[in-house]
């Protein structure tokens, strides 16, 4: 993207165009009352939001080096270093050196770390699934199709 002439000439004002027309707004919102409707359950497993996003992601690609698990929970990479830190600390995950690259360490999942993830599953599930209240399977495809693209469109890395 070209800061420069990818430019709107004379875009509308937040005020004009209203918040609720500001798709950034509108998924820190979603996401933040996602994140609310987990808390008590992450807080009861000792997780905070990046811990949970951190085991989520390992539950799919386990063994992911930490600036990969960085950019797949969506945490700064000090942020996620120190969760990774208390996760390891908790017994949740353990951290090996990268086979090709003794200084780059990647992530698993242990037991522990897993049994937690499936207590907060069926939540998260709950959560989704509120989200999408009242919204057909079709609309539900084609709005993820659509924040897949616009991922594609933003990302800086090649996954």
């Amino acid at each position: 993207m070209n800061k420069q002439t990818d430019l709107i000439a004379d875009p509308p004002k937040l005020g004009e165009m209203g918040l609720e027309n500001y798709a950034p707004y509108l998924m820190n919102r979603i996401m933040g009352r996602y994140n609310a409707a987990l808390r008590d359950e992450m807080v009861a497993l000792g997780l905070t939001t990046p811990k949970m996003r951190a085991l989520a992601v390992l539950t799919v690609m386990d063994g992911v080096m930490i600036r990969e698990l960085a950019v797949y929970a969506v945490v700064e990479q000090s942020t996620l270093s120190r969760a990774v830190e208390a996760l390891v600390q908790g017994g949740l995950v353990r951290r090996e050196p990268d086979a090709e690259d003794n200084r780059a360490m990647r992530v698993f999942l242990t037991d522990a770390g897993r049994e937690a993830n499936e207590r907060l599953w069926p939540l998260m599930v709950v959560a989704n699934g509120s989200m999408f209240k009242g919204i057909s399977n079709e609309e539900q495809r084609a709005f993820t199709a659509t924040l897949q693209k616009m991922l594609r469109n933003i990302r800086k890395h090649n996954f």
